[in-house]
């Protein structure tokens, strides 16, 4: 190896020092081309209003989005309170999710934000089929189910409970809600442990077909109707703002599967089917996932507005201290996915 004389080894470590200085600052984050993932964790729920990350993986759209370099590692959630602790922990990087354990989690700590909506609607509110209730002031005194307490559905029932002059023991009314596994709700209804169940789909088919649940509010009338913003694409700003152009891919790649969903829905139902049965070994019927879908609106778009009223009922509820969601809500990886 030639020797290199004095002058040209301090000119090279002018050079590398130069470099080293143009390089990230106050806790800047280095673009993709420097610190490019080596793998995207993705989040997701077995649930019909996961359907769009489900089709995502299943059409390998992630994969082909992001290229051979970079691998696609997966982890399912019960509920939105785990989703959000894998989040915290720096187990998964982005993920679907409902909005209500984004918002109460970001009040307390934001680091993650909203970059697309998923699925519209998608939840129902039943009630057993010998109860006596035929409207939601006749929940009065009665037990719900719902799938996790500070949950979107609890959310959303507390919405209609008020509209109607209720609210739950917990906040000093007269309806009891239980959390339950949405898969174990319908042991409850044959157990006539419960009146009613507030949940997400399939579960509410699930409800009617193995409880002979009735429908008291279908999606397009419980809460927000079919503006009922039921799942979201999430992801930790730590992840976003250091792989810009991973992001805006993984979300070019939700678009995708949600045209795809809309376009192919019988598809969509058999991939949804296979899906969930090789992950839980459950064997969903055809019709009850083709209801469940028909009652779910697939969607990137977002409605601020009810995700600022969702705020304000958890804020009323106590499950959260204010309501300033500021910076929750970054659209700009999904505008940049859009044009391109």
């Amino acid at each position: 190896m030639k020797q290199l004389k004095s002058g040209g080894f301090i000119l090279i470590l002018l050079l590398a020092m130069l470099a080293a200085g143009c390089g990230t600052k106050d806790g800047d984050v280095q673009p993709d081309s420097l610190n490019a993932a080596k793998e995207v964790r993705i989040g997701y729920f077995p649930n019909m209003t996961h359907i769009a990350t489900i089709i995502a993986l299943e059409n390998d759209y992630f994969e082909e989005a992001v290229g051979s370099d970079i691998q696609i590692v997966t982890k399912t959630f019960a509920d939105g309170a785990a989703f959000m602790e894998g989040m915290s922990t720096d187990t998964i990087d982005l993920g679907t999710v409902g909005p209500t354990p984004v918002i109460n989690n970001y009040v307390k700590n934001p680091a993650h934000q909203i970059i697309a909506g998923a699925i519209n609607a998608g939840a129902v509110l039943v009630v057993r089929e010998d109860s006596d209730i035929q409207s939601v002031a006749d929940l009065d005194g009665k037990k719900i189910a719902i799938p996790a307490i500070g949950g979107t559905q609890d959310i959303m029932l507390m919405k209609e409970l008020k509209e109607a002059g209720l609210s739950v023991k917990l906040n000093g009314g007269t309806v009891e809600t239980i959390k339950q596994a949405p898969a174990d709700t319908a042991a409850l209804f044959l157990r006539k442990d419960v009146d009613a169940a507030a949940t997400q789909e399939p579960w509410g088919v699930n409800l009617q077909h193995k409880a002979n649940a009735k429908v008291l509010l279908d999606s397009d009338e419980f809460a927000w109707g079919n503006e009922s913003t039921n799942t979201v694409l999430v992801a930790a700003k730590s992840f976003t703002e250091a792989n810009p152009d991973v992001t805006t891919s993984i979300v070019q790649a939700h678009i995708k599967a949600i045209a795809f969903i809309n376009e192919h829905p019988e598809e969509a139902v058999q991939l949804f089917i296979d899906h969930i049965k090789e992950i839980t070994n459950q064997q969903l019927e055809t019709e009850e996932v083709t209801l469940a879908l028909a009652r779910s609106i697939p969607t990137y778009d977002i409605n601020e507005q009810v995700l600022k009223e969702m705020t304000t009922i958890s804020k009323e509820a106590g499950y959260i201290a204010n309501d300033n969601i500021e910076g929750l809500i970054n659209l700009s990886y999904l505008e940049q996915a859009l044009q391109q």
